[in-house]
């Protein structure tokens, strides 16, 4: 669905017109497609591995992967004292994460592993995205990886869960919701915004993530907010407030 809304958002734009990838295009953009598929299968793997609690903290993470990143792939984006104090600090959070146990059992070591790693394929996502934008034209570098994933992950479907899928009103409304505002606009405004701006930069807009992701996790998905979880948000939040500022 997000690819043929990405589609319809370039079509009305004109930006279809003349629409063609050139042979030396192929290979970053198959990168590009292979690193979108990576971090979002992770990501769905350790989503049933663990809380949404957790899961935030960790996903999030990513901001702070992206500075650490910046500093060796895109040229005068640099690792300062004061940024990387806040990647330490960051890391420290995460390390009493899971150095805590998991006294929850909605929550394993295994599904936070997954997506610690998949929090780092999202932030090497971003630093190459913010190289590619500059040579690509938006709408390619989008539907490179709609069209990766959507073949990637029918082919994995088919393997891995053979039962039909029961069509509900809550199902088709996931859909609508991933595909319209997750792949259409906010893919679109990130890719905007990393042409005009450094991926370090950018880290700002996850500050509050964190937050707001165990608060949400305690009042609708009802896991447990442990002295543990606070300590770890705190230490992402403080961490992401130094690299980004």
């Amino acid at each position: 669905m997000g690819g043929g809304v990405i589609a319809l958002w370039a079509w009305a734009t004109g930006r279809l017109a003349g629409f063609r990838i050139e042979r030396h295009q192929w290979r970053p953009l198959l990168v590009l497609g292979a690193l979108f598929t990576a971090q979002i299968g992770t990501m769905n793997v350790a989503t049933g591995l663990t809380n949404a609690a957790h899961g935030s903290i960790l996903l999030n993470l990513h901001a702070v992967h992206t500075v650490v990143l910046a500093h060796f792939l895109i040229p005068g984006d640099r690792l300062s004292v004061r940024r990387l104090a806040g990647v330490l600090l960051a890391y420290a959070g995460i390390l009493v994460l899971f150095a805590s146990g998991r006294s929850d059992d909605s929550a394993s070591l295994l599904g936070d592993s997954i997506m610690f790693v998949s929090a780092a394929i999202l932030a090497e996502r971003t630093v190459y995205l913010a190289s590619a934008v500059q040579r690509f034209d938006p709408v390619t570098l989008l539907l490179a990886q709609a069209i990766t994933g959507v073949v990637v992950f029918m082919a994995l479907s088919q393997v891995l869960e053979p039962a039909p899928t029961r069509w509900t009103l809550r199902l088709a409304g996931a859909l609508l919701y991933q595909g319209a505002l997750v792949a259409d606009f906010c893919f679109v405004v990130n890719l905007w915004l990393l042409k005009r701006y450094r991926p370090s930069a950018l880290a700002t807009f996850s500050l509050t993530q964190p937050v707001f992701g165990v608060v949400a996790a305690t009042l609708v998905a009802g896991d447990p907010l442990t002295l543990v979880l606070l300590v770890a948000c705190a230490g992402v939040v403080a961490g992401i407030a130094l690299t980004v500022r």
